[in-house]
């Protein structure tokens, strides 16, 4: 017996080591007098002892609760290494997809399985310290530290049960909605592509236009408006769609349906002057131009009033005209809106009529302490120079003259430029070397020293420079990057702050703000041909740029799994084309 008891207890510590790894840093456990039981671990270059009987542990860990596990999220728990904290997950998705490949699976260019990575793979890496809740927050209490919840599994599994969870710090990543702008009857008839689920609706739906199209009892009328494809909102969601949709149909549909190919139409519908006003003008002219070539109708000027289930009204700006033409699917992709719990708690922490949760530059809410903001949900609010610049004056002004000299300006120059990235983007566009520049350049500025008017007047036109974040995945990856540096490193910077200097009084902020690194943009727009913008205003279109793409998006997928499996069905797809089947 005694021996089967040993090898049961072998046993079950080979499984627990096996998940744990850490149980290495166990150096040794013995017994005292008394029959305590210490254990002394190797943590760090210290060492830390527990002594069972007497009650003696480490300090308490800070609880960190992250809502989300989209891309801000997840670049989050990915780049917290620190064991300082238990970490908890709450979302009602138990994965993190890749959604810069969501019009890939509309068509079944990728399959929606090869771009998800189970969020408990990513969890259960981090060891005990951090766990995952699938639930949805419907309620955020800033005051007592708590977050309201409820589960989300169907109502036979005993779902829709409510609990609440303690943070210390709180990380919202639970990205944006669809933005309808209060269109009659979008909500009802229209697909949005935000989702997973979102792009296996579409597929489903495409298919159906077709097979419905193709009964012998379907009218000529019905036949068209079953196969007219309307995609709202020309940015490049929306072009990537309707260009993925086209091969689709051409490459694939038509060999299936012969007799339905006449009758296909795409129409994309954008209240704007342009597709892609986002990139360089010669990407939007080379999308323009291929779109017409491959008889994409593309309409400008023409903003969405209504859209009934078989009918969508735009209204012509050119006109003032509105017109109303019969569909088989419409796609919605013109913008985000805000989550109601989000707008719920921006109401509790006095942020209201603004679109996105305002955070500081280090990405804490506004008006908390404890609240961390990153993502489509949220959004920088940049301060002005000029709300600080009588406090930049002083700060610079050593020697309390009350005129400025170019050489003490100097010194504060690159606190400046971090603190106010604005500064740097105005010496950029106006070509000038540095702030000595700007302060030489400044209207009445005759001398090397400054007194505050001429100081205020130099630095009068800089805020007009400042650029809100887009709401894409690289924004929201950096920034959980970022956020996760700095818990990682909190400890660390209370003692030494390496951020830039308080200009509003003394020392120096904990940390470094963040900044935004632009690594370019890719547009799809079909027939294996893509646009792309990289920084330095390198902009290439056409067949190579399209293997760029290739090779970025399958380096960019969060795990070996989903990289080998989104590079097969490429693979597939150029052999044996894309699946049509309704599943």
């Amino acid at each position: 017996m005694s021996g089967r008891y040993y090898y049961a207890f072998f046993e079950r510590f080979s499984r627990a080591y096996a998940r744990h790894p850490s149980l290495s840093k166990v150096l040794v456990v013995s017994t005292v007098s008394g029959g305590g039981l210490v254990a002394y671990y190797n943590v760090g270059d210290s060492t830390r002892v527990a002594h069972a009987d007497a009650g003696l542990v480490g300090p308490p860990k800070k609880k960190v609760v992250v809502l989300g596990t989209g891309w801000a999220a997840t670049s989050f728990l990915k780049g917290l290494k620190s064991t300082s904290y238990d970490v908890e997950v709450v979302s009602p998705r138990n994965y993190f997809a890749f959604t810069p490949l969501l019009p890939s699976v509309t068509n079944g260019t990728v399959e929606a399985r090869s771009i998800v990575e189970p969020i408990r793979n990513i969890v259960n890496k981090k060891g005990p310290h951090c766990e995952f809740r699938e639930a949805e927050c419907y309620k955020i209490d800033a005051h007592n530290k708590k977050i309201h919840c409820r589960t989300t599994q169907a109502s036979s599994l005993r779902g829709n049960e409510e609990f609440t969870v303690d943070y210390d710090y709180l990380v919202i990543a639970v990205g944006a909605r669809a933005n309808t702008f209060n269109t009659p009857g979008v909500e009802e008839n229209a697909h949005f592509l935000k989702e997973v689920e979102d792009a296996q609706k579409i597929r489903r739906s495409v298919i159906d236009c077709f097979e419905r199209a193709s009964l012998p009892c379907v009218s000529e009328e019905e036949r068209k408006r079953l196969l007219h494809f309307v995609v709202v909102g020309g940015g490049p969601t929306g072009v990537e769609f309707a260009a993925e949709l086209h091969d689709f149909v051409h490459e694939d549909l038509a060999y299936l349906y012969p007799t339905l190919r006449s009758y296909v139409k795409i129409t994309l519908l954008e209240a704007g002057d342009h597709i892609l006003s986002m990139f360089d003008k010669r990407i939007t002219a080379f999308a323009e131009e291929k779109f017409q070539r491959d008889e994409i109708n593309v309409k400008t000027g023409s903003m969405v009033v209504k859209v009934s289930d078989k009918e969508i009204s735009t209204k012509e700006r050119v006109t003032g005209h509105v017109v109303s033409v019969p569909y088989g699917m419409v796609v919605w992709s013109t913008g985000i809106g805000t989550r109601p719990f989000v707008m719920d708690f921006m109401k509790q922490v006095g942020q209201t009529n603004r679109r996105a949760l305002a955070t500081d530059e280090w990405l804490r809410v506004e008006g908390t302490d404890s609240i961390y903001a990153l993502g489509d949900c949220a959004t920088i609010n940049q301060r002005r120079v000029m709300e600080d610049v009588s406090a930049i004056f002083s700060k610079a002004d050593k020697s309390g003259s009350g005129m400025l000299k170019l050489e003490d300006a100097r010194e504060v120059v690159k606190d400046i430029c971090e603190r106010y990235p604005q500064v740097e983007l105005y010496l950029k566009m106006n070509k000038m070397k540095d702030f000595a520049d700007l302060l030489k350049n400044a209207e009445g500025v005759k001398s090397t020293e400054l007194d505050i008017e001429m100081f205020k007047k130099a630095l009068s036109a800089v805020d007009s420079k400042m650029k809100f974040l887009p709401a894409t995945a690289q924004v929201a990856a950096q920034q959980g990057t970022y956020l996760a540096n700095c818990f990682n490193r909190m400890e660390e910077c209370e003692k030494n702050p390496e951020g830039p200097l308080r200009f509003r009084g003394t020392g120096r902020h904990r940390f470094h703000p963040f900044q935004y690194k632009h690594l370019g943009q890719f547009a799809p727009l079909g027939g294996e041909q893509t646009a792309a913008q990289l920084p330095g205003d390198w902009v290439s279109i056409g067949h190579s740029s399209q293997w760029l793409w290739y090779s970025i998006y399958a380096s960019k997928q969060v795990s070996w799994r989903t990289r080998m499996l989104v590079i097969s069905d490429w693979g597939r797809r150029f052999i044996f084309g894309r699946d049509s089947s309704r599943i």
